[in-house]
C-alpha cells in the first residue's frame, strides 16, 4: 500500500477505535434508544457510517478494475473536496442521508454487530488500497453524492470527515 493511502488509512482505524469506546460499557437498550422524534440512536448513526463506506468500498472495487482508464483529478476535484471538508464540519448543518444509503443500510442493533461488520469492511478497503497502483492515486475511482468523482484519497479523507460530522450526535447520546 503507498504509504499516502497507508497514513490516512491509519487514521481512519483509530479514529473508528475511538468512536466506538464510549459505547462498550452502555446498555444495548440506551445504546438502540432513540434521543427524540426524528433522531437517531447510536446504532443508527454508526450502522449509516458503516453503510456508507460499504456501498463506497464496493463502488471503488467495481472502478478500480478500469483504473488506467479512468479520469485524473486535478485542482477542481481538491477545491470539491476542501468544501465537503467544511460541509462535514459546520456545526448544526444537517444533511439528508442519500437515498442509496438509506436503502442499502442494514440497521445493526449490537455493538458487537457493528464493530464486526465495520472491521470487515475496513479489511475490504485495505485490501482495495493495496491494489492501487502508486502511479494511479490520483485516478477518480471514488464517487460521493453531492460532489461527484474523487480519488481514493478523497475517498479516505471523506471517510474521517463523516465520522468526524456525526461524532457531535454520537456524544450527545
Amino acid at each position: 500500500m503507498h504509504s499516502t493511502l497507508q497514513k490516512l488509512f491509519d487514521q481512519i482505524e483509530a479514529q473508528r477505535e475511538t468512536a466506538l469506546v464510549p459505547f462498550r460499557s452502555l446498555p444495548m437498550d440506551r445504546f438502540n434508544l432513540s434521543p427524540g422524534k426524528g433522531r437517531w440512536s447510536a446504532a443508527e448513526i454508526l450502522s449509516h457510517v458503516l453503510a456508507a463506506e460499504r456501498l463506497s468500498i464496493s463502488y471503488m472495487n467495481k472502478k478500480v478494475v478500469g483504473i488506467n482508464k479512468a479520469s485524473r483529478g486535478g485542482a477542481w476535484e481538491a477545491l470539491k473536496m476542501g468544501a465537503l471538508i467544511c460541509s462535514q464540519r459546520l456545526p448544526g448543518l444537517k444533511f439528508k442521508a442519500p437515498r442509496r444509503v438509506v436503502e442499502h443500510t442494514t440497521w445493526l442493533t449490537s455493538l458487537a454487530e457493528i464493530e464486526n461488520a465495520w472491521k470487515d469492511a475496513r479489511q475490504d478497503l485495505r485490501d482495495l488500497l493495496e491494489r492501487i497502483p502508486a502511479d494511479r492515486l490520483d485516478r477518480m475511482i471514488y464517487r460521493h453524492p453531492a460532489v461527484g468523482y474523487l480519488d481514493v484519497r478523497h475517498a479516505l479523507v471523506f471517510f474521517r470527515e463523516h465520522l468526524i460530522h456525526h461524532t457531535p450526535q454520537l456524544r450527545k447520546l
